[in-house]
């Protein structure tokens, strides 16, 4: 059996993927641009991705992609209360997207207990902040860094280069005291990508998951789905459960989803499979 802990829950993920529900604290989100700005709507549509069946919420107040600049106490300003209000509500594990440690230091002691970092650790009082508060953390691959374009990406081997990297940043995490059973490693589907590099990481995920880590995947309405299906970017919800599907049954165990419901039928699906052909 494999076990992943977030917070004080612990869920085994040996068949099961686990689907996390995103929510924005930004005006200028690439998906729902904003949708969800307004706090009362921000709260409905978090009540809405529990009831279809969330594992965990994971809350971000600045978006990964260019845009303008988000100081750090604006960024408080938009997650902290937001992760306090959500923790007063639901008892489920809340991940803060953010790759401050400020940032997470203030959400874990408000009850946060997951820090999901696309930045892959830059922040070096990251891990530390991490530790010291009990909480999970998720390292993301990124060729350059947040907020900064990267359109014409090379790399010597790309499923190698990404692999390494994340070896890396898990062995850092373990380095400052976090157990193995709380890190979590994620390939970063568009974070420096062409649509070929995202698809080819989506579907040899299964060389990613041997590095021993649960492995999440983030392909949930990404440009590389909507580019390969030349279609709009509300217009891949069929695509988006395709991708979910493939990268469980490569071995991903978290997949972050905007369609919580869609996701969690999915993943449940999948589940039923995977143990159906583990038990032969």
């Amino acid at each position: 059996m494999v076990f992943l802990d977030l917070g004080d829950q612990r869920f085994d993920i040996t068949n099961r993927a686990l689907v996390m529900g995103i929510l924005n604290r930004t005006p200028d989100s690439f998906y729902d641009a904003g949708q969800y700005w307004d706090f009362d709507d921000f709260l409905a549509k978090a009540e809405k991705l529990v009831g279809d069946g969330a594992d965990f919420l994971d809350v971000g107040g600045v978006k990964a992609g260019p845009g303008d600049d988000v100081s750090l106490d604006e960024e408080l300003e938009r997650v902290v209360p937001a992760i306090e209000a959500l923790r007063s509500r639901f008892d489920l594990p809340l991940s803060i997207d953010t790759w401050r440690a400020e940032v997470l230091r203030q959400c874990i002691e408000v009850g946060a207990t997951i820090g999901n970092d696309i930045s892959g650790f830059a922040d070096p009082d990251y891990l530390p902040v991490a530790a010291a508060g009990d909480a999970s953390v998720i390292a993301t691959h990124i060729r350059l860094a947040p907020r900064v374009p990267d359109p014409e990406p090379v790399y010597d081997d790309l499923v190698g280069d990404v692999r390494e990297f994340l070896r890396a940043r898990a062995e850092q995490a373990l380095a400052a005291g976090i157990p193995r059973e709380r890190i979590v490693v994620d390939a970063g589907l568009d974070l420096g990508k062409t649509r070929r590099m995202s698809w080819e990481l989506l579907h040899r995920s299964d060389e990613l998951a041997t590095l021993g880590f649960p492995l999440l995947l983030s392909a949930s309405n990404k440009r590389f789905l909507f580019e390969l299906l030349e279609t709009e970017r509300h217009d891949i919800a069929s695509g988006t459960t395709a991708a979910h599907a493939v990268g469980i049954a490569l071995g991903c165990r978290i997949i972050r989803a905007h369609d919580v419901k869609a996701g969690r039928r999915v993943a449940d699906l999948m589940a039923e499979i995977l143990a159906a052909r583990n038990a032969r």
